[in-house]
């Protein structure tokens, strides 16, 4: 082993310290206590659970809400990180950081305050009154978890994707307009695949937190609407660590499932713009 080599085990030795104390050791406890009973003996009851009406149900909407909240992330992110990119750099610096402003602010805060807004008699349903139009009724449903999913999450795929635009070579977008390519066709077969990197980034960073929350549904859905992560807080709260732990490495299959799935489409769509073709003069479609 050289000097460098020997240099950079140094470097790493903290992060391998941290990896294994703070993600390996807690994941083997997870998993001790997802495969076995309250006495410490091997059972796959913990993890087939899932298959109860209850859990089941939770699963499934936890699943619809966190790919429609992922969904809506995507299609406001993308266009605001376009808008971002061909901003001049001291309005972009200053629009960035009022759109992570929030982000300093507590979690529960920020929840809290779409709860004030989003309630009964609340913000919303005053301003709607003062133009004589009916209450919203959002607080306690679906489309009120998904928007405090939307809210809290969207600086998590901005971020990623403006970050891959912001290194696209300008003079790679100006090849393919002169190669008669209009705006949407450039958009489409050269911007978006050189981004796909930023969007699998941030469809992983939204889709996992959507996925595994409790907070947002306890406080804007009332405690009415279960979602899986609700009710691995309440088992873990009851003492339950057992059921709470298998419950959990199902929601981790799916997490695992989102990732390979990105990275392997984000592979390959790398692959595709590597290979040669006699094709790139018509970019343009002619």
């Amino acid at each position: 082993m050289n000097k460098a080599q020997k240099r950079n085990a140094l470097l790493s030795g903290p992060y391998i310290f941290w990896i294994v104390l703070f993600i390996i050791i807690p994941l083997l406890f997870v998993f001790y206590y997802g495969f076995t009973d309250g006495n410490g003996h091997f059972t796959m009851d913990n993890i087939l659970s899932i298959a109860k009406p209850e859990y089941y149900k939770a699963l499934v909407l936890s699943l619809v809400l966190a790919v429609i909240s992922t969904l809506i992330c995507l299609l406001i992110a993308y266009p605001l990180a376009l808008i971002l990119r061909n901003t001049k750099i001291s309005k972009k610096n200053f629009i960035i950081f009022v759109f992570i402003l929030p982000m300093w602010m507590n979690f529960l805060l920020r929840t809290y305050a779409w709860q004030a807004i989003l309630d009964i008699n609340g913000v919303l349903d005053s301003f709607l009154a003062m133009f004589g139009l009916p209450s919203a009724n959002i607080i306690n449903t679906p489309a009120a978890i998904v928007l405090g999913m939307v809210y809290d999450f969207l600086p998590f795929m901005v971020l990623p994707i403006h970050n891959v635009l912001v290194k696209i070579d300008d003079n790679t977008i100006n090849a393919a307009r002169d190669l008669g390519a209009n705006y949407f066709q450039t958009l489409r077969k050269v911007i978006i695949p050189l981004s796909y990197a930023g969007i699998s980034s941030g469809i992983i960073m939204v889709f996992v937190p959507s996925l595994t929350t409790f907070v947002i549904s306890d406080i804007l859905g009332g405690g009415k609407l279960l979602l899986i992560g609700n009710i691995v807080e309440n088992k873990v709260k009851a003492d339950n660590l057992n059921l709470g732990a298998g419950l959990s490495l199902i929601l981790m299959i799916f997490i695992v499932i989102n990732m390979v799935v990105s990275m392997k489409m984000d592979s390959g769509i790398e692959e595709d713009a590597m290979l040669p073709t006699d094709k790139s003069s018509k970019v343009g479609g002619k």
